[in-house]
């Protein structure tokens, strides 16, 4: 790197960092990527999940030879009470195209960064990057701990937090309301043991969201995951939630570990990893401003999660790549100003990343509304009509079916419970 100077820097290691990289380096650009840990992937913690189309557009055929662990050909949904849980999911018919893979962040992340460099981009771990280096008023390189690089633009990458967003302006403080806290455990099982649980193949996989039971009536998911030969199974909470009800995290894990449907999954296994990780999930209302004069931001810098649908590091993928095709085109007009970085933000808008994000703009904010519904009624009535229609004993199912529809119009209110209605009447009120 002569003097250390390279065309664009980018600091941050994770899915967005590395997929602006490897874009950079295949159109021939000096990169340099910076991350702060001793290896990609060690400060990194998700579900378990990535999505097969993003990731293919950037890592073509990439589970052929990246360390994938299972590829996901079944989606399920717990639903639970305090002790009982209704469960339905979705297995893929066809093999012929996956959808999703569960990978181990540490060793996705690692492998990211490998193929980025051997396309020609420069890795330097275990470099804090303290802030942007500023000359009259334009980004021109980074501050680490010992050394100045400099560039023509800086891609932020750096995570949630982004102090090097907040530093230029591009970025104001969370709020707790828009920042959760992922909380996760690797639980080792036998791999037979394991299969036998999930119902599955040698290759294949499963991955859950888990909704209610010890998570009730707080603004938290829960998920969990096949590995090889392990188990990902933690939660998302609401830091606002967290502080409201005096929530210890580990605590709470426990309480979802000894669930008796979790405990029948995990039974017998052993905790290999623990971790913890903050999530931006404000949505498309709390995206910043994601480009000025020679600086671009992506990934959770930029907020970019759809937590509806539990997608962050195929929208941080996305990101990158749309950055680094953006830089490209800025370094070949040799005009790095906010002018020409703008397109990077009409990238978005036309891609799935903003659409996606606009359409749930505002459902966190009903699902908050209506959190005791989703995490608490809901289950509880699901519970309840699966033991109904399942219960043979002396009561008349007419009498179950007509207590049923009660509880559910009173829960619900009759409005919303008309189409409902319509369809059991036939079967609770004919003679």
């Amino acid at each position: 790197m002569e003097n250390n100077k390279v065309e664009v820097i980018i600091v941050g290691a994770g899915p967005a960092g590395a997929s602006a990289a490897i874009t950079l380096a295949r159109a021939g650009k000096k990169v340099l990527l910076a991350d702060r840990a001793d290896n990609a992937g060690d400060k990194n913690v998700f579900g378990g999940t990535i999505y097969a189309k993003q990731t293919a557009e950037i890592y073509p055929n990439f589970w052929k030879t990246a360390p994938v662990e299972r590829a996901v050909t079944e989606q399920k949904i717990f639903m639970l009470t305090d002790c009982d849980s209704v469960q339905f999911g979705y297995k893929y018919a066809s093999k012929a195209s996956y959808k999703a893979f569960t990978v181990k962040r540490a060793n996705w992340d690692r492998w990211c960064v490998e193929q980025a460099q051997k396309e020609g981009a420069y890795f330097a771990p275990k470099t804090l990057v303290k802030e942007l280096l500023i000359e009259n008023g334009k980004v021109v390189g980074i501050q680490t701990e010992f050394e100045k690089f400099y560039s023509d633009i800086v891609i932020i990458a750096d995570g949630v937090n982004s102090l090097l967003a907040k530093q230029i302006g591009l970025r104001n403080e969370i709020k707790d309301k828009d920042v959760s806290l992922s909380v996760k455990e690797v639980i080792e099982i036998p791999k037979e043991n394991l299969q036998d649980r999930f119902n599955i193949d040698d290759e294949d996989g499963c991955a859950c969201k888990i909704l209610g039971g010890p998570l009730k009536d707080i603004m938290a998911l829960g998920f969990m995951c096949t590995n090889k030969n392990s188990i990902a199974l933690g939660y998302s909470v609401s830091i606002d939630e967290l502080k409201k009800h005096n929530i210890k995290p580990y605590e709470l894990l426990e309480e979802l570990k000894e669930h008796p449907t979790i405990a029948s999954y995990i039974k017998g296994g052993k905790t290999i990893e623990y971790s913890s990780h903050l999530i931006p999930e404000g949505g498309y209302n709390c995206i910043p401003k994601v480009y000025d004069n020679r600086v671009l931001v992506a990934g959770d810098a930029a907020m970019f999660v759809n937590n509806i649908h539990f997608e962050g590091t195929n929208l941080a993928m996305l990101s990158g790549k749309l950055a680094a095709e953006t830089a490209i085109e800025a370094l070949n007009l040799s005009d790095c100003s906010a002018s020409v970085l703008c397109s990077y933000y009409k990238k978005l808008e036309d891609s799935i990343l903003i659409k996606d994000l606009r359409t749930h703009k505002n459902t966190i904010d009903v699902i908050r509304k209506n959190i005791h519904t989703l995490t608490s009624l809901y289950p509880e009535l699901a519970c309840d009509f699966f033991d109904l229609l399942t219960a043979a004993d002396e009561i008349p199912k007419r009498a179950k079916y007509r207590k049923f529809l009660s509880k559910f119009i009173k829960s619900r209110g009759i409005t919303a419970s008309i189409p409902f209605v319509f369809l059991a009447m036939e079967k609770c009120f004919k003679k």
